[in-house]
């Protein structure tokens, strides 16, 4: 047995389809499919039922993949130990994004990230609130960036910055000819919000229920470009996070204007697991992206 073996195994558990483990785990199928038939003749069970139309895990074979996984995760940390108390800003480093933070915080970081920590070879990856925090905790991903929420106290966090939401309305509509617009003016109107999962939609509908506003039950956006689009249309009002703000306060339809009394806002931290080695890394990221950050919220 060894750690090739494991990652087999763990790659065709998690995609239930030989083909696409051999592609994520770059070996052909016959080669992935002869070891993990090897490790079940050293174990003497059987862990895979092979059928023609899919791939279904015995029972041991469930037990065997998750402990691999344990495994795995160990091993890349031991190897994390020796890299990063050596020379901690150096080597690969795996980062999350939610969807609504990625496409508008990189575009103002990552080159500089690139140039201030040359050593450093970064990672990006997109998903979900919850699909990151498994990953975190599985050991795939060395850090994530989002918008903090309750139930994150299980991991270390370091803030990042506070960002405010903005209102998006159609560049017709009465709101788009003021300056800032008073929460409480939007009392009774429903908004636009996305769908369920995202961080940001939990974030909005907490404030906009504390104020009376409602949500419009005909539409749930799958991003905020989708939101924004529905706004230039006609088709209702949204909150957008400030970093998403175009420079212009006018573009594409869409007039943008900064609520007030209260603001709504999210704070955007980054998270690690607490026994991570790499926290003097992630200190001096954190540190680095809150500098660049800052004057892009004034």
């Amino acid at each position: 047995m060894n750690l090739r073996d494991l990652e087999y195994l763990v790659a065709l558990e998690e995609e239930k389809h030989f083909r696409k483990a051999a592609e994520r785990c770059f070996v052909s199928q016959p080669t992935l499919s002869g070891q993990l038939r090897k490790l079940e003749d050293e174990l003497g069970v059987i862990l895979i039922e092979r059928t023609s139309r899919k791939v279904l895990f015995t029972p041991a074979g469930d037990a065997m993949a998750q402990q691999a996984r344990k495994v795995l995760k160990e091993v890349r940390e031991l190897k994390s130990i020796g890299q990063h108390f050596a020379e901690p800003m150096s080597g690969e480093i795996h980062i999350g994004f939610i969807p609504t933070v990625g496409p508008y915080l990189l575009p103002h970081i990552i080159q500089d990230l690139r140039e201030h920590f040359p050593k450093l070879e970064f990672y990006l990856y997109e998903e979900q609130t919850q699909a990151l925090l498994k990953r975190l905790e599985e050991g795939t991903l060395d850090c994530i960036i989002l918008a903090e929420l309750e139930g994150m106290e299980g991991f270390g966090s370091l803030q990042l910055y506070q960002e405010s939401m903005w209102l998006a309305v159609p560049q017709q509509h009465p709101e788009a000819q003021a300056r800032s617009v008073p929460l409480h003016n939007l009392k009774g109107k429903k908004l636009l919000m996305l769908a369920d999962g995202h961080c940001l939609r939990e974030q909005a509908m907490g404030f906009c229920f504390a104020a009376g506003i409602g949500e419009d039950q005909r539409f749930k956006g799958t991003s905020l470009e989708t939101l924004r689009n529905m706004v230039a249309a006609g088709s209702g009002l949204t909150l957008i996070p400030k970093l998403a703000v175009p420079t212009q306060p006018e573009e594409g339809g869409v007039s943008y204007r900064p609520v007030v009394d209260p603001v709504p806002g999210r704070t955007i931290s980054l998270l690690y697991r607490h026994y991570s080695v790499r926290r003097p890394c992630f200190n001096e990221l954190a540190a680095r992206i809150s500098l660049l950050v800052k004057p892009l919220l004034v």
